[in-house]
């Protein structure tokens, strides 16, 4: 193991991983503007596109092409020039760098070199449907864009729904009915389900219901836009558990720090039974 620290006296670059707007301009930070201008070189994921932004807040700071069928001969090109000190910084078309977008390896090498990696906050699609859905925000679990077919994906949505935590997920408006109707397979018709497109953008909408609800929907109004998908966990059914296991899962969060009482309040509400109940098993009343 190994410290790194951001900010220090270093002869090498730094690689600073900037978010950029998923929709609205408005959402690039100022610090996310100021980085841009004083980098040496911006390894864009689409040069075409980040020109439009460079141009918006006036940075002429030059580009390179970093992508998924490049990245094998730029990353050893990136290492190097930081090496000799340029400060690079990486951006994907829209939103958090490495998120569903290039830029994982390219990190991975830096920290194997001993470069500063400095991520600076912004925009994410997906924190962003969370904290609006009106599903619980924590824990969450994000998977980000599904395999498109075969085994594999029903697999990954079967895992999906039998988790607890609220899931996350990215579609395009070409498989979103494809993949509403493979959850309404899977989950109990009342299981909640949020739709949410366009985000920051002036059609932003969001579809909140059941997943039959939802899934219904779409196949009266064409999706249209990027989407976020969030799935409501799991909740146990009260006949699953035994007074033993729910006292089990109260302990088990109290050993984590938890209150007892606010211990009590999360397990009540994860297995939709109320507190008192859970309460007076904890206690053993």
């Amino acid at each position: 193991m190994n410290e790194q620290k951001s900010f220090h006296d270093n002869s090498f670059g730094s690689l600073f991983l900037v978010p950029t707007p998923i929709g609205n301009l408005e959402d690039m930070t100022f610090r996310a503007v100021k980085q841009l201008q004083e980098v040496d070189l911006i390894a864009a994921e689409d040069t075409r596109n980040t020109k439009k932004l460079l141009n918006h807040f006036e940075i002429t700071t030059q580009q390179t092409s970093f992508h998924e069928h490049n990245k094998a001969q730029k990353i050893p090109e990136l290492i190097e020039k930081l090496k000799t000190g340029m400060d690079i910084a990486q951006v994907s078309d829209a939103g958090t760098p490495s998120i569903s977008d290039p830029g994982k390896e390219l990190v991975q090498a830096a920290i194997e070199e001993n470069i500063s990696v400095v991520a600076l906050p912004g925009a994410s699609a997906s924190t962003t449907a969370l904290i609006a859905s009106g599903l619980e925000p924590q824990p969450f679990y994000f998977y980000g864009f599904l395999t498109r077919k075969g085994k594999q994906r029903q697999a990954e949505l079967l895992d999906l729904t039998n988790r607890q935590e609220t899931s996350i997920i990215y579609e395009s408006p070409f498989r979103v009915v494809k993949t509403l109707n493979d959850l309404k397979e899977i989950l109990d018709s009342n299981r909640e389900v949020v739709a949410a497109r366009e985000l920051t953008k002036i059609h932003e909408s969001f579809v909140r219901g059941t997943i039959e609800e939802v899934s219904d929907y779409f196949v009266e109004h064409e999706p249209k836009g990027e989407f976020v998908i969030l799935i409501a966990g799991k909740v146990e059914a009260e006949l699953d558990l035994s007074d033993q296991e729910i006292a089990a899962k109260v302990q088990a969060l109290v050993n984590q720090g938890q209150k007892p009482k606010d211990a009590i309040k999360e397990v009540s509400t994860l297995i939709n039974q109320p507190k008192n109940k859970v309460y007076d098993i904890y206690h053993e009343l």
